[in-house]
């Protein structure tokens, strides 16, 4: 069996170091757009609640509605009658 020369190892081992580090910055920037991508993520979806929470304040509820057409109704029926 022939033995590896030393400077032949060593050789393979830096170039076996750099592509592990370039490897290792492929996968930081990845990370760091997923990262980005997250937080713009999270103000959108606070956002969209927080604009969500606003329309539900001001929005009338059914009931309410309903009392409203039932009393409006009823007004025009007592008018009607009192008119014949």
């Amino acid at each position: 069996m022939i033995e590896p020369d030393p400077s032949d190892v060593a050789l393979e081992l830096e170039r076996l170091r750099g592509v592990v580090e370039v490897g290792f910055a492929r996968t930081d920037g990845s990370l760091a757009l997923l990262v980005q991508r997250s937080d713009q993520t999270d103000r959108a979806l606070a956002d969209h609640e927080q604009r969500l929470d606003a329309i539900e304040l001001n929005r009338w509820p059914l009931p309410s509605v309903l009392a409203l057409v039932a009393v409006a109704g009823l007004a025009l029926t007592l008018w009607q009658l009192a008119t014949r």
